[in-house]
């Protein structure tokens, strides 16, 4: 310390004499010379420091409209030198920030410029700090604008309202500081009782990566590092388990999971996460195959590469692949991992770096990595945000956005002529996520100001609807049951909408691990059925949902289902009872008013399902694009979903004509032949008639939502890439095969009005 105040004291004094100030300190020079030129002066603990992201909310202490630095970053800084800071303005029961003692937007804007005051002026070479955030579908922290779960995301397949919601996201995050953003989570949802599904874009790699780059380049446009979650294969663990082994073989991963990935970085993401899980015995975050070999040998990835919190103490604690943290580190490192998110394993390598088993080559380049960003986004150079910088964060024009991503969102299953709504309807709105404005957010969110919120019975309230309110039951906790008066105000309505469905609302009763996944017990929690941590061994409705819903069946009122939801849950009743049946997934803040526009016919629905709807647990994996042969029927049930990927229905009907392939591009005509206005979300698929190795019986090459006006008939083209048609040979080699493919073009996966064979 006496040796940094004097070097500090030393560089005064020559800054004073008109001496040259030191080249990483020259805005005019580019970033990896700046970043050589501080590592050369930067001490083996220094460098260290900078790969080190602990949890950034135990850093600050909020006083009244204060906010000060506490001793733990202090230490932090002091100590450890460190670099970054993790979820500094998250807020969640986890972290025990409420809307009481967390911070709003003016204030995370103090608190940043604290945390950078302290580390630029304290320390011997002031090097600032960079915070990273969680920012999947919303910057989770209070007072910012909240969207759909990637699943509802995904469910509008219109990739150009995705990129405007990556602008709010970066504008948002960039106002308070936030140069990295947790997310977009590129994980293929393959097994829907994995407790992360509502988190994803769903079960498709040409449909995730499209939604994923459209989300990166608007958060990129802000200045915003999107770090892309989980690498690699986490969305298909072995029995639904969190973190547990993924079994895929290389071909697969190379021609579902991979792209993914590759499309995103190809988009302008810049960080990568690892994964919990482990890959044919190799955990993913100090699998150098993985981290070296593909992401920086073969696509040339020059980001910087985060593991998961924890993950690389779980190379010791929970594969028992490493002796120690200390080893675990060493793995991790040398794997490719340049950033420590946790912070205790990397805080150890000295002694491996000067013993030889970590390279000073090796801590050398992951330090660059983190120095190239933090000068890239300017931080060295105008490190603190004016006081105002976060006067636009929630604005009206970030909130229209959420409201129609919502819109977008809402899939209509089934429809037997209730809705639209008429007017005048008296409606009977019961369910345990009618009126629950946690309920519709999902996980990874910020505590809320109720007046933030539109819940589906202000939603209709807004709307001018006569709507009569009883919650009837809870989603898990069977004390709460008020069925009977559910059931009388069903008697005295028109229509009954039960709102059903699931939770990821954590309360401050769970009990978490360090990780922040929840730990599930009989005691943790009453109403949840999702998020992180909540695994599933059924896809039923729980508590007294069922019996909700048959007692209002019962009460003999025209029934609409809706479900909320993080995963898609079992239907079976719902599709064969109920006159109309939707799915809003977690449909964010502007839920209700999504409901009531689609219910009382201001927005014609045209949401499609991104996961396929399986019919019970025993079919699983049910996703559409399995490699052949076709399935067979099972003894007790058909082997097809009950509602498959891509399908969701309209308040109008589409007609298709003429489809033709030429010019690498399909087009089609598509006409709407009922009396309303509608988007219809045109897919094609691509199948391989024969090829060298087994194909999927179909897959996804290219979609567009277009809006079609009653009675009016629209070509839409459709380009198709030489990707469509490639496969992973027998040599392990990316190569499109001569031959027939047939071209499917319709209104979902199993919808096809339209087919083309074409020889290449």
């Amino acid at each position: 310390m006496k040796q940094w105040m004097m070097a500090g004291a030393a560089a005064l004094m020559l800054a004073a004499c008109g001496e040259k100030a030191p080249l990483y300190k020259d805005a005019s020079r580019p970033a990896e010379e700046r970043a050589d030129d501080l590592i050369g002066r930067m001490t083996v603990e220094e460098k260290l420091g900078q790969l080190l992201c602990p949890l950034g909310w135990p850093m600050y202490e909020k006083t009244g409209e204060d906010v000060r630095i506490t001793d733990a970053y202090r230490k932090f800084i002091r100590e450890q030198h460190g670099g970054m800071l993790w979820g500094a303005f998250r807020a969640d029961p986890w972290t025990r920030k409420t809307l009481e003692n967390g911070l709003n937007p003016t204030l995370a804007v103090k608190a940043f410029n604290a945390f950078q005051r302290y580390a630029i002026d304290s320390t011997r070479l002031g090097i600032p700090i960079l915070l990273a955030e969680e920012a999947p579908h919303g910057h989770m922290a209070i007072g910012t604008t909240v969207f759909p779960t990637s699943i509802g995301l995904s469910a509008t397949w219109d990739t150009e309202l995705i990129r405007e919601v990556g602008e709010v996201i970066g504008d948002e995050l960039t106002a308070v500081g936030g140069t990295i953003g947790y997310g977009p989570v590129i994980d293929l949802s393959r097994e829907p009782r994995w407790s992360r599904v509502e988190e994803t874009y769903g079960e498709d790699m040409f449909l995730t990566a499209e939604m994923a780059g459209a989300l990166v380049r608007g958060t990129s446009s802000k200045g915003v590092i999107s770090t892309l979650k989980h690498f690699v294969a986490y969305g298909m663990p072995e029995g639904g388990h969190n973190g547990s082994p993924s079994h895929i073989g290389i071909r697969d991963l190379e021609e579902n999971v991979l792209p993914t990935f590759k499309a995103a970085i190809d988009a302008g993401a810049l960080s990568v996460m690892t994964s919990y899980n482990s890959i044919d015995g190799i955990p993913t975050t100090c699998n150098k195959e993985l981290l070296t070999g593909v992401l920086r040998d073969r696509w040339n990835f020059d980001g910087v590469v985060v593991s998961d919190l924890e993950s690389i103490d779980g190379i010791f604690t929970s594969h028992r692949v490493a002796k120690d943290r200390q080893q675990a580190g060493e793995m991790a490192l040398n794997a490719g991992v340049d950033v420590d998110l946790g912070a205790h394993c990397f805080s150890l390598l000295k002694e491996s770096v000067e013993a030889g088993r970590v390279s000073m080559a090796t801590l050398d380049r992951a330090v660059k990595r983190v120095l190239v960003r933090k000068f890239k986004a300017g931080l060295f150079d105008n490190p603190y945000l004016p006081e105002d910088s976060a006067r636009e964060v929630r604005s009206p024009q970030h909130v229209a956005v959420a409201a129609q991503v919502a819109r977008e969102s809402v899939t209509l299953l089934k429809n037997d002529g209730v809705l639209p709504l008429k007017a005048g309807t008296r409606i009977a709105l019961v369910g345990p996520n009618a009126d629950n404005l946690y309920n519709q957010l999902g996980d990874y969110t910020a505590p809320q100001d109720p007046d933030n919120i539109v819940t589906m019975l202000e939603g209709l309230q807004r709307a001018g609807a006569a709507v009569t309110y009883v919650k009837g039951c809870a989603v898990r906790d069977t004390r709460s049951n008020s069925i009977a008066e559910a059931v009388q105000a069903a008697r005295r309505s028109d229509v009954v909408v039960a709102v059903v469905g699931g939770s990821s609302a954590r309360d401050f009763k769970t009990k978490y691990i360090d990780t922040g996944a929840a730990v599930v017990d009989e005691t943790a929690v009453s109403d949840m059925d999702a998020g992180e941590g909540f695994d599933r061994s059924t896809l039923d409705l729980l508590g007294l949902q069922p019996r909700l819903l048959k007692e209002l069946k019962a009460a003999g009122k025209p029934l609409v289902v809706v479900y909320i939801e993080g995963r898609p849950l079992d239907k079976n009743w719902a599709a064969a009872e109920a006159d109309a049946l939707l799915t809003l997934w977690y449909p964010g803040q502007e839920g209700g008013t999504a409901l009531a526009d689609v219910l009382l016919g201001r927005y014609n629905p045209a949401g499609r399902l991104s996961v396929s709807v399986p019919r019970s647990v025993g079919q699983l994996p049910v996703y559409y694009n399995r490699k052949m042969p076709y399935s067979h029927d099972y003894v007790e049930e058909s082997q097809a979903p009950l509602y498959p990927f891509g399908y969701g229905l309209s308040y109008t009907t589409f007609e298709y004509r003429n489809a033709r392939f030429e010019d690498d591009a399909v087009s089609v005509e598509v006409t709407n032949s009922g009396s309303l206005a509608g988007d219809e979300v045109v897919q094609v698929y691509v199948r391989d008639l024969v090829a060298s190795t087994v194909r999927p019986r179909k897959q996804l090459c290219a979609f567009r939502r277009v809006n079609i006006g009653p009675g009016e008939t629209v070509t839409v083209r459709l380009p198709v890439t030489r990707s469509a048609f490639e496969l992973v040979n027998a040599d392990y080699r990316r190569v499109v095969e001569s031959g027939e493919f047939e071209i499917q073009v319709g209104a979902s996966s199993e919808d096809i009005r339209q087919k083309i064979t074409v020889n290449l």
